[in-house]
C-alpha cells in the first residue's frame, strides 16, 4: 500500500468496483426504497467511479448528477461514463457535500453511499443539512454506512482506522437515525446487518467469481499482503462490531 493511500483507493487498485460496507445487497435496498424513475432527478454525492450511477440509468433512464472530491475518481467516472455511452444521462464535478453547488429543492432523491461515516459528527450534520436543503419535498435521502454495534468501541474504531488509513467516526444504529431526524427528515427506515466489504461470500455477491479471484490475486503480491490482511481482518471480526447500515429518510 503506497504512503498515505486510503483503504477504499487501495480496494480499488486491487480490482475491487464495490467499495460500500455493505455492498450490492446494501444498494439494492436503498434503491427499492427509493421510489425511482426515468423522471426524478438524482444527485449522487461521493459518486466515485460512478458504479451505482450507472447501473441506475441502465434500469430506469434518469438523470444523475454526481459530486465528489477526489479528482482521480471523477477522471475514471467520465471514462466509466463515456465507455456506456451516457454522457446526455449522467454529470459529474469536483463539489464538497457540505456547500453544494445547487438550487434549493432540486432534486427528487440524494444517494450518499459510505462517506458520511468519514466526517466528524460536526460535519455530518452539516452534509446532510445540505442533502435536506436540496431534495424537493417528499423526496428521499438515502445513505449506507458503518454501523457500530457497541458503544464501547474505542479499540475496534483504532484497528480500523489504522486498516482503511483514514480517521473514521461511524455510529450505532440510534446514532444514525438521530442524524437524519435531528436535520428534519422523517420516515427513517433502516436496514443492517455484517460487514460485506470483504467477506468472501459478499465479494463472489459483488464482484462475481472472476471479479473475486483477480482481487484475491492481486492482494496476494507482497506489496499488498499485509494490508489486505489487516483490512480483512477488521472487516470480518468474529465480534461484529463492524456491520453495514442503509437508511432511507425522507424530507
Amino acid at each position: 500500500m503506497k504512503k498515505d493511500e486510503v483503504g477504499h483507493n487501495f480496494l480499488a487498485r486491487l480490482g475491487k468496483t464495490r467499495l460500500r460496507p455493505g455492498g450490492r445487497k446494501a444498494t439494492e435496498w436503498l434503491i427499492a426504497s427509493g421510489d425511482f424513475n426515468k423522471d426524478k432527478k438524482i444527485l449522487e454525492v461521493a459518486c466515485n467511479m460512478c458504479t451505482t450511477a450507472i447501473g441506475l440509468v441502465q434500469k430506469f433512464g434518469c438523470k444523475i448528477e454526481g459530486v465528489d472530491l477526489d479528482e482521480a475518481a471523477l477522471e475514471k467516472a467520465r471514462a466509466n461514463i463515456a465507455m456506456h455511452g451516457l454522457q446526455d444521462k449522467i454529470h459529474v464535478q469536483r463539489a464538497n457535500a457540505m456547500v453544494l453547488p445547487f438550487e434549493d429543492e432540486s432534486f427528487d432523491i440524494v444517494i450518499n453511499e459510505a462517506m458520511l461515516t468519514m466526517l466528524p459528527v460536526q460535519a455530518k450534520m452539516k452534509a446532510v443539512a445540505e442533502y435536506f436543503r436540496v431534495l424537493k419535498p417528499g423526496g428521499f435521502l438515502l445513505t449506507h454506512d458503518v454501523m457500530l454495534t457497541t458503544e464501547d468501541s474505542e479499540a475496534v474504531l483504532q484497528q480500523l482506522r489504522e486498516a482503511i488509513n483514514i480517521t473514521v467516526t461511524p455510529l450505532t444504529k440510534q446514532g444514525w437515525k438521530n442524524v437524519f431526524l435531528d436535520s428534519g427528515f422523517r420516515n427513517v427506515e433502516t436496514y443492517n446487518g455484517d460487514m460485506t466489504l470483504l467477506s468472501p461470500s459478499g465479494m463472489l455477491y459483488d464482484e462475481g467469481v472472476l471479479g473475486t479471484l483477480k482481487i484475491i490475486k492481486n492482494a496476494l503480491k507482497a506489496e499488498n499482503r499485509s494490508t489486505f490482511k489487516k483490512m480483512f481482518n477488521v472487516f470480518n471480526d468474529p465480534q461484529k462490531k463492524l456491520n453495514f447500515i442503509a437508511v432511507c429518510s425522507q424530507k
